[in-house]
């Protein structure tokens, strides 16, 4: 890769106050549509937690990123002829079930709430398939499972960024989650040397020369998702409808037009 500049992002996280409208322009931008319903390019988390896909630190179960083997530098994902064999089952990508729980992605009926026939209790929103549209599905999880206090005392503990401490001290640090948080904005990094560019059996993932910018050739790009594998962030996506891999793409278009990516536009 002849890169000749790398374009970098900055989200200052003493003003984030994580009210998730960089993620809202995001999605109504790039991802609302077929196939791109689990898929948040941008996304806001509250640390301590797990996040979105869950554990997506843990490069342990993921193998994203890189590691040194002397003066060298390897995918931790493993060998060529690892990759290889893992060709048709890649046992180290999230399932759907990190990104939504065991039921699926969803939304709500809110037609049921302006729309419904007078009765005599109040009508509610049941979560319903983004995906079959069947309704009542179960839900256990979500982009924005953890926000705020909300999921922190349940999984802030399995933080791998806890890993080192003891019980002891995760429960002391825990303690503070009525009182102290913060919020972590996260889209993809366009790495100066990117996993997914490296992984990507296809050679679809590559960097702009004028900007940097990493982005995934639709048409050579083959969905044997070692994208996803060997980003330490997770942030390349499967659309199943257009069998294809997606993710940020650091609004391009705009940044071509002398503006700003939507989620940087719309930071309040």
């Amino acid at each position: 890769m002849k890169v000749k500049a790398q374009l970098s992002m900055t989200f200052n996280l003493e003003k984030c106050i994580g009210c998730n409208t960089c993620t809202v322009a995001c999605k109504n931008v790039w991802t609302n549509r077929e196939g791109a319903e689990y898929m948040w390019w941008n996304n806001v988390e509250t640390k301590p937690g797990i996040g979105y896909p869950k554990q997506w630190e843990k490069q342990d179960l993921w193998k994203g990123g890189w590691v040194k083997d002397g003066n060298k530098l390897k995918l931790r994902y493993g060998s060529k002829a690892y990759m290889l064999s893992n060709l048709f089952y890649n046992p180290h990508t999230p399932e759907m079930a990190d990104y939504y729980g065991e039921g699926d992605v969803y939304t709500f009926t809110y037609d049921d709430l302006h729309s419904s026939q007078e009765t005599k209790h109040q009508p509610v929103g049941r979560p319903k398939s983004m995906v079959t549209n069947k309704e009542d599905v179960s839900i256990d999880w979500g982009v924005n499972w953890e926000d705020n206090a909300g999921g922190t005392h349940v999984t802030g503990k399995h933080d791998v960024n806890f890993k080192e401490m003891s019980e002891e001290e995760m429960e002391a640090t825990l303690k503070f989650r009525d009182v102290f948080y913060f919020y972590l904005p996260r889209i993809c990094n366009h790495c100066l040397n990117p996993g997914c560019a490296a992984a990507c059996p296809s050679g679809a993932v590559y960097k702009r020369e004028e900007d940097g910018i990493v982005l995934i050739d639709q048409d050579r790009c083959r969905s044997w998702r070692y994208c996803i594998s060997s980003c330490p962030y997770k942030k390349p996506y499967y659309n199943w409808a257009s069998g294809k891999m997606e993710k940020c793409i650091l609004c391009y278009p705009r940044i071509e037009s002398g503006l700003p990516p939507v989620c940087f536009h719309s930071c309040v």
